[in-house]
């Protein structure tokens, strides 16, 4: 592992990085925040269904 090399090409990269405008920053928190909710409610659905069914789940 050499080092210098590895800490130079971080070094690159964050030169390079630059922030988000505050749309793009917007867009992508709205999508994160559709697909944690969807994931969310895709959970809260296969538990409902679990617990109606008789003889499945808890």
């Amino acid at each position: 592992m050499d080092v210098p090399y590895d800490l130079n090409s971080y070094i690159r990269v964050l030169k390079l990085a630059s922030t988000p405008s505050t749309d793009e920053f917007l867009q992508v928190s709205k999508i994160a925040g559709a697909g944690i909710l969807l994931i969310g409610f895709l959970g809260f659905l296969i538990f409902a269904i679990m617990s109606l069914l008789p003889g499945v789940g808890a």
